[in-house]
């Protein structure tokens, strides 16, 4: 067992940082900023479970779970989370080319209609990272 973050703070912060790394400064205060009190509950979930329980497992890199995210979100054509782990696929070191490589991978295992659509989703937003 590794040394995770054990208490609700402990894990709320680890949860917070990661979630910068990952997402990025500019994505996490806009999250922020538009926590109501309706959506405060479900804000701290996430940064307390996905951000620091899940994403801080020592079983698989940042890079993997880019990878798992990308490909998940793509077969639920959850489209707006997939522009958001395409970001964060970048942030995590992933190349255009092996982004394409999970949209092509995708298109046998979650059909050619999501995997279409994922690139149509993912073009702007690389050629947005990349200045053009």
């Amino acid at each position: 067992m590794t040394d995770r973050p054990t208490t609700d703070d402990a894990r709320r912060e680890a949860g917070m940082r990661t979630r910068r790394e990952v997402l990025g400064d500019a994505w996490v205060d806009r999250a922020v900023a538009g926590t109501t009190p309706f959506t405060a509950d479900f804000q701290d979930f996430i940064t307390r479970t996905a951000w620091g329980d899940l994403w801080q497992r020592p079983g698989l890199s940042r890079r993997d779970r880019s990878l798992m995210t990308l490909s998940i979100t793509i077969a639920l054509r959850h489209w707006d989370e997939f522009a958001l782990h395409v970001r964060a696929a970048k942030n995590n070191g992933l190349t255009d080319d092996e982004i394409a490589e999970v949209l092509q991978h995708a298109a046998v295992y979650a059909g050619v209609p999501a995997a279409n659509h994922a690139f149509k989703v993912a073009g702007p937003i690389l050629a947005e990272l990349r200045g053009g």
